[in-house]
């Protein structure tokens, strides 16, 4: 006997020529808009490096090796190894800072360990956090941060002397600011996973950490670590209240309680008065972010689609 669901007429009839039109124009406006996404990020790299040649024509691969930024008329040498340096070093302390953090603030406010009400209160403090304007989180750590990091050696022996901005008053300022990224983009991937997943597991006989550790968290790990790589690029192009904090001396210092400069910091002091070949330095310099940057992306791409492979 024929499965009455098989006798039910499924033919619906041709589709009608203004959907095939309206699908196939929303599918060209798609592409066209892709399209035009990589035409503006290639037209501002072009640009970019136009405008860089002529340092990087003069001071070549030497100009990322070179601790040297003198702007002296007649006597210019330029060198941007000491705010890759302080890039790097402020992102990945500031990264450091706030992926514990935010990890488990995603955890928190993804599980049952409050009421609903009391989650959703703090859940819209955290997206608040990405709303404040950077110069504010920059006065705030002037007048707040610098004075908590400066009395804390009183009370912690070991704990650095901090005396004024430094590269550690900025990246924890830092971190601060891109908390709500990792937190959001977190608790999205571990809010995303199918109950059923937490079921099975505590019916298997795991305990409530042990769901969390072993299952929930590998299993949303792409996600997790794509919102930390995003963070990462956001902290390397923080400009505001990074210049604010870090003090925006041209030296290598390893000591995190000293002055220290990134290139977007560089870049917020010296741009608007530069002229000649320090423009181009400065164009250079700029073109050395956009591309640790993008370097930065791939390499998140690549890290994510490594791990989908693993846990798939």
């Amino acid at each position: 006997m024929a499965s009455p669901h098989l006798s039910q007429n499924t033919d619906f009839g041709p589709r009608p020529e203004i959907e095939k039109t309206f699908d196939k124009g929303f599918i060209g406006l798609t592409q066209a808009f892709a399209i035009g996404i990589g035409i503006i990020l290639v037209a501002i790299a072009l640009v970019i490096t136009i405008r860089a040649w002529p340092a990087i024509s003069q001071f070549g691969l030497g100009f990322l090796f070179n601790s040297t930024w003198n702007p002296v008329q007649g006597r210019e040498d330029f060198g941007a190894l000491p705010v890759i340096y302080g890039t790097l070093v402020n992102s990945f302390l500031a990264l450091l800072i706030a992926v514990p953090l935010g990890i488990g603030s995603a955890i928190f406010l993804s599980e049952d360990f409050i009421p609903l009400k009391i989650r959703t209160v703090l859940v819209f403090l955290v997206e608040l956090l990405a709303a404040i304007p950077s110069v504010v989180y920059g006065l705030w750590g002037i007048f707040v941060m610098i004075p908590f990091l400066s009395s804390l050696h009183k009370i912690i022996p070991f704990f650095p002397v901090v005396r004024g901005p430094s590269m550690l008053v900025a990246s924890v300022v830092l971190a601060i600011m891109i908390l709500p990224i990792i937190i959001a983009i977190s608790r999205d991937s571990l809010f995303a996973l199918p109950p059923d997943l937490r079921q099975a597991s505590l019916g298997l006989g795991a305990t409530r950490w042990e769901t969390i550790f072993r299952v929930l968290i590998p299993a949303a790990i792409s996600g997790i670590v794509g919102g930390i790589m995003l963070a990462l690029g956001r902290a390397m192009g923080e400009t505001m209240a990074v210049t604010m904090l870090i003090g925006n001396s041209n030296r290598i210092s390893p000591s995190l309680t000293q002055p220290a400069n990134t290139i977007a910091s560089l870049l917020a002091n010296q741009f608007a008065e530069a002229s000649g070949l320090q423009v181009s330095a400065l164009m250079y310099a700029g073109l050395v972010l956009m591309i640790l940057t993008l370097l930065v992306n791939i390499l998140a791409e690549v890290i994510v689609n490594k791990i989908k492979a693993k846990y798939n």
